[in-house]
């Protein structure tokens, strides 16, 4: 998936990775996909779960060995 830009969370653990996407996100612009990098397994419900209370869709989560990638495409300023 083609993000426009990328977080690199990897040893980071919960809350971190959400609240760096959070500050993230209010960067982008409307439409613009974050790509989340991490390693914390936690994340695969935290990101959904986020992006169901913000209003951001949480377009898919792919898994390569330990790293896993979450994209949020943002949907409203």
């Amino acid at each position: 998936m083609k993000a426009d830009r990328t977080l690199d969370c990897v040893g980071l653990y919960c809350p971190m990775p959400i609240v760096k996407t959070s500050k993230i996100m209010k960067e982008l612009k409307t439409g613009e996909i974050l790509e989340v990098l991490a390693d914390d397994n936690g994340i695969k419900q935290d990101m959904p779960a986020w992006c169901e209370t913000t209003g951001h869709e949480c377009l898919g989560i792919e898994e390569a060995g330990n790293e896993i990638k979450v994209y949020v495409k943002k949907k409203h300023d």
